[in-house]
């Protein structure tokens, strides 16, 4: 992938609850007894959208040998891309 001036590329960025927040939570919830359900969304990366263009190269298996130099524009977050913890 190609970087654009001033934007760091090496830093990843994934919003996660301080445990604090979490810990008044529970505390609330149990004062209050209420019952606390948890659920991962294992695609949560895959599910956002990105909030600017971005291209990638033809991956192996997918080329088109017809258009060797064309690229895709994915419309949701891929593994690995750097902005998908933020889409």
């Amino acid at each position: 992938y190609r970087q654009e001036e001033g934007i760091d590329f090496e830093e990843s960025f994934a919003p996660v609850a301080r445990i604090e927040a979490i810990r008044i939570f529970i505390a609330n919830a149990a004062s209050k007894n209420m019952t606390i359900y948890q659920m991962d969304v294992k695609t949560a990366f895959l599910n956002g959208e990105l909030n600017e263009e971005v291209y990638v190269s033809q991956p192996e298996g997918f080329i088109n040998p017809d258009h060797l130099t064309h690229v895709y524009r994915p419309k949701k977050a891929l593994y690995g891309l750097k902005q998908a913890p933020r889409a």
